[in-house]
């Protein structure tokens, strides 16, 4: 099935492509790579492992804490919480290893596996490859090395780890969000609890949709990924605003008080001069993907902060902040890290975050981001296709540079193949949206016909 580990971790549908031999193998593995590493060299080791509310994250967090444990780590369980409160809580109890069971996004059949390194930060390349190649060699016979007695990793509950997670959110707020009527969409996710709790004890009154999770509605029809329901209800009950997460609750999306979309781009916009009013974002530098909008990058120009653009997937974004200290990054999907505070996306830390600017300075979201013009912009997801000839395929990079040349300087053209799915993604930027749909329909064609 190629590599295990994608863009983010290793992700299929559960009990089928992500069993419970795989969690407990790969989870057998990583220890033992973080052991010959060195991360575990002079104390006993500990992991901190959480899931989303998915019904087959049940069985994949046993699997996952039963290897952990074999393979001679202590083994903190703190139940179902966002990515981002796993990540904060790796860093925060000094453990050596962090792992999130979610699919984030994806329906509910699905689930992942994603490893946090010693601090909360996504393990390297170079790591995950090792963890995948001594998974393999032990899947086909090599035997491990097993401690006996008292090496066995221990399993513990840890239940203060919800507290000390909105007590963070909390303690990086730089104002409270008395007066602001918010609805917050939970899409039956992992922020169902941590998300209302954080936004009502910042002052902020709080309608909440889509926040009874049963292990089986995760991401069903509601969530950033399905706007609807929040716009319908920021008009019904009058707010000033709503914010939805996804399942495992790292993205955020919002809708202004009319139920107009505020995008990841906008979010990003509004908060980096939030940023730097506050003398708090460094170099004047915000990081952003090569799938941002045109519209984002101008409105950076004029207002004059600087844009770095990297890879889609916020794992890059993060590594170009780390590496130059930037302190904004994210992606139009709402990804947004705010490395000051977190070492991943964190919907809820964000959505805090956009709520105080709104509080602050007394204008409306829809007034703050209007900083931005987006531009029209297409997304075709092309499934089924042989995602890995997108760079190689001379039909289709014909394809391209036709559709380049028709677009001219007004717009732009991405091939992406998806990193967590099975297709290709084709994206079309154009000053006019029907000539945007009309090229990316005639690409989303090409990709079909070059590598069905």
């Amino acid at each position: 099935m190629g590599r295990l580990f994608g863009t983010d971790g290793v992700r299929g549908v559960a009990n089928a492509d992500l069993t419970a031999e795989m969690a407990l193998g790969l989870s057998v593995a990583a220890a033992h790579v973080l052991a010959e590493a060195g991360t575990f060299a002079g104390h006993r080791p500990k992991a901190v492992v959480g899931r989303d509310p998915r019904a087959s994250g049940e069985f994949l967090e046993a699997a996952v804490a039963a290897g952990l444990a074999s393979a001679g780590v202590d083994v903190l369980l703190v139940g179902v919480l966002p990515t981002p409160a796993v990540a904060h809580l790796t860093g925060a109890l000094g453990a050596d290893l962090g792992v999130m069971l979610s699919a984030s996004h994806n329906a509910m059949p699905d689930n992942g596996i994603k490893f946090f390194a010693r601090g909360g930060h996504k393990l390297a390349d170079e790591l995950e490859d090792r963890i995948e190649a001594v998974y393999e060699s032990h899947r086909h016979g090599e035997p491990w090395q097993r401690p006996t007695g008292s090496g066995v990793g221990r399993l513990r509950p840890y239940d203060e780890g919800f507290e000390q997670y909105v007590g963070h959110l909390l303690s990086v707020l730089p104002n409270r969000l008395d007066g602001l009527k918010i609805v917050l969409d939970e899409a039956h996710g992992a922020a169902a609890g941590v998300s209302p709790e954080a936004f009502t004890r910042a002052g902020a009154q709080v309608v909440t949709i889509g926040a009874e999770p049963d292990g089986l509605n995760i991401n069903d029809g509601c969530g950033s990924t399905h706007l609807g329901l929040l716009k319908a209800a920021v008009i019904e009950h009058g707010a000033d605003l709503g914010i939805a997460h996804d399942g495992d609750a790292d993205r955020c999306l919002a809708v202004d008080h009319t139920g107009e979309e505020v995008d990841g781009d906008q979010i990003l916009a509004v908060l980096a001069l939030a940023l730097r009013e506050r003398s708090a974002l460094r170099a004047d530098t915000v990081v952003a993907t090569v799938m941002s909008n045109l519209g984002f990058k101008l409105a950076m120009e004029k207002a004059g902060i600087q844009l770095v653009q990297t890879a889609v997937g916020d794992r890059y974004v993060l590594e170009e902040m780390k590496q130059h200290g930037y302190a904004l990054g994210g992606e139009q999907s709402g990804h947004v890290i705010v490395l000051d505070h977190a070492t991943t996306g964190d919907g809820t830390l964000t959505g805090l975050l956009l709520a105080a600017r709104v509080a602050q300075s007394g204008r409306s979201l829809r007034e703050l981001a209007s900083v931005m013009e987006r531009l029209p912009q297409v997304l075709i997801n092309v499934p089924d296709v042989d995602k890995s000839r997108v760079r190689t395929s001379a039909d289709l990079a014909a394809a391209v540079s036709e559709a380049e040349r028709e677009l001219g300087a007004t717009g732009r053209v991405l091939l992406r193949p998806s990193g967590t799915e099975p297709l290709v993604r084709v994206m079309v930027e154009a000053a006019d949206i029907e000539q945007a749909r009309a090229v990316a329909g005639r690409l989303a064609d090409a990709v079909k016909s070059a590598l069905g």
